[in-house]
């Protein structure tokens, strides 16, 4: 089990600790509801150092990222950043991430926890460029202040005009009295805010800088199970749940973020899934009754023929009713169509709805 740099931190918060990827993670402190409000409401802290980050650089780094990811990182300048996934051979998904362009032939990728190792392995591999890669990994570590009163609660730990930052946008600069942070209007949570990439050794001084800064605008250190939950409210894939190896990326809603202007990893499987079309799609629903749909329960229509199952599922903290997301055929993903998810020995209702659950 690895600790993050926060570790003893969130043990003297009186934080529930549960391993998570392999690390010692906080999951709750309070209690998820209150955790999630008030991300919607004022401001959290997550530590998700537990994340992966690898440098790419190099006269070849950009032919390496366009070679592994499905994004189109020649759009990306100096400060921007995309989201993305990696293609495997077999039209699956190996994971997905998000790509900074730091510098001109300097690319940093962040990784899930879960996938360090497979996704290190899987770039090394395909690295036929010779691009200098480094995994900085243990290293760094990563903040995520999320919340609608971020930008006002971290703007005088900071001379950067924090609002200017815009989303999938970035700066490095003096952050808590550390200099080159990257400061990144990027998150999990859909209530805005940044994640603050830093050194292991900084980690400590960033955060008790951040809480004495958010002190007054109701600051609380958030646990990944209201990670969770916030990002089910979006209908934020989450890599071994929604989406993994076995799942083409048109089954998942993924398109968007695939582009065919350039060579990459299997592309030609997955333009004929984008022609041809797929068997199965990820769609969101919401229960009729009131109902907690989990993960790994079954789908079903109103013959009950079983439809799929259930990847992700909670009670919607914000709105008070199930939520949830799994596979079934085309046939059943329209908006507003009409499925039965089976919760113990009944068949309880729920209707197809149009991402995402929680509208500000």
């Amino acid at each position: 089990m690895k600790n993050t740099a926060l570790t003893s931190i969130h043990e003297s918060l009186g934080a529930k600790m549960v391993p998570f990827a392999g690390f010692n993670m906080p999951v709750q402190y309070e209690g998820i509801n209150v955790e999630h409000q008030n991300v919607r409401e004022n401001v959290g802290v997550f530590d998700v150092s537990h994340m992966g980050e690898f440098l790419i650089t190099g006269s070849h780094a950009l032919d390496l990222v366009q070679r592994i990811s499905s994004n189109d990182a020649s759009k990306l300048s100096i400060g921007k950043a995309q989201y993305a996934y990696m293609p495997n051979e077999t039209g699956g998904i190996i994971d997905d991430l998000l790509i900074y362009k730091l510098k001109e032939e300097e690319y940093l990728l962040v990784v899930n926890a879960s996938n360090i190792d497979k996704d290190w392995a899987h770039i090394s591999k395909h690295n036929i460029v010779n691009a200098d890669i480094k995994n900085l990994s243990d290293d760094y570590s990563l903040l995520a202040i999320q919340g609608p009163k971020a930008v006002e609660a971290m703007q005088s730990i900071t001379s950067v005009d924090l609002s200017a930052i815009k989303f999938y946008n970035f700066e490095v600069a003096d952050f808590a009295g550390i200099e080159n942070v990257i400061i990144s209007a990027t998150g999990y949570t859909g209530s805005g805010g940044f994640e603050i990439y830093c050194k292991n050794t900084e980690a400590a001084q960033i955060w008790k800088k951040v809480f004495e800064a958010g002190a007054n605008y109701g600051i609380k250190p958030i646990g990944l199970a209201a990670r969770d939950t916030l990002r089910l409210e979006m209908g934020y894939c989450l890599y071994g749940n929604d989406i993994d190896d076995t799942t083409s990326p048109y089954e998942a809603g993924l398109g968007w973020v695939t582009k065919f202007s350039k060579d990459f990893i299997n592309q030609e499987q997955l333009l004929e899934h984008k022609e041809k079309g797929v068997d199965r799609k990820l769609i969101a629903f919401e229960m009729d009754d009131r109902a907690i749909p989990r993960g790994g329960y079954e789908i079903k229509d109103s013959r009950q023929k079983n439809l799929g199952i259930v990847t992700s599922g909670t009670m919607s903290p914000s709105l008070g009713i199930g939520i949830g997301m799994g596979y079934v055929p085309p046939v059943f993903a329209t908006p507003g169509s009409k499925i039965y998810i089976q919760i113990r020995q009944k068949l309880v209702p729920a209707t197809v709805i149009k991402l995402p659950f929680y509208k500000k």
